[in-house]
């Protein structure tokens, strides 16, 4: 599926839908306070904090039964310690294609995570938790989106994800006339990166199937 390239205007009406929502922006502002500088998945805490995120957008990741292993717990632990260190930061817009790889890589077996009985983190999960571990870097996705842009959800579509993302960031930012992380304050929604608004705009117009031809009355910027 092609979906047309972000402008300005039609971030404006992405944007207007999620800040339409009821505290849309709460769990992921108490993620960020409570991981100041910046999540650590090496300590307990934080990967709980990831997991009661995750659930809060939608991931159904169920807590431990007593009795049970945290396999939820023990499984990012490993991962964070094999991924971590070297997982890419900084604006997509400016990643290379090594990165995104590498961010590919980090996605797919964070996604084989078992999670609990039966089940793993998965596709939508494992992207929405590198967006909270690399928020300037990641364009999450869901399973809609995924399928609708890329056929796959495994890390060379993420990777393609991610570069798709790059080059939407590129156009919007030079539309914009400022850099990255002004972009969201500027559109109304300043509280979250902009490749959280890309995710937003394939949101809106593949799972929500807004109308792709709607045009604003008063366009932004």
């Amino acid at each position: 599926m092609r979906v047309a390239e972000p402008t300005l205007e039609r971030l404006g009406h992405s944007v207007a839908v999620f800040n339409g929502y009821l505290n849309v922006d709460r769990s992921w502002q108490e993620f960020v306070a409570r991981t100041a500088p910046g999540a650590d998945l090496g300590r307990a805490e934080h990967r709980g904090m990831l997991h009661r995120l995750l659930n809060s957008w939608g991931c159904r990741i169920r807590n431990r039964r007593d009795g049970e292993p945290y396999l939820f717990d023990d499984g990012v632990a490993a991962w964070w310690e094999a991924f971590g260190p070297g997982l890419p930061g900084g604006a997509l817009r400016l990643a290379g294609d090594a990165d995104l790889a590498r961010l590919g890589d980090a996605y797919a077996a964070l996604a084989a995570v078992p999670a609990g009985p039966r089940r793993t983190v998965g596709a939508t999960a494992a992207a929405k938790a590198m967006y909270a571990l690399r928020p300037e870097t990641v364009m999450p996705w869901d399973a809609a989106i995924a399928a609708a842009l890329h056929g796959a959800r495994d890390g060379a579509a993420y990777a393609r994800h991610l570069a798709l993302g790059r080059a939407w960031a590129a156009a919007v930012v030079s539309a914009a006339g400022v850099d990255d992380a002004a972009v969201p304050a500027l559109l109304g929604r300043p509280a979250v990166s902009l490749p959280k608004i890309l995710d937003e705009y394939t949101y809106v117009f593949i799972t929500l199937r807004h109308d792709m031809t709607w045009v604003p009355a008063d366009p932004v910027g």
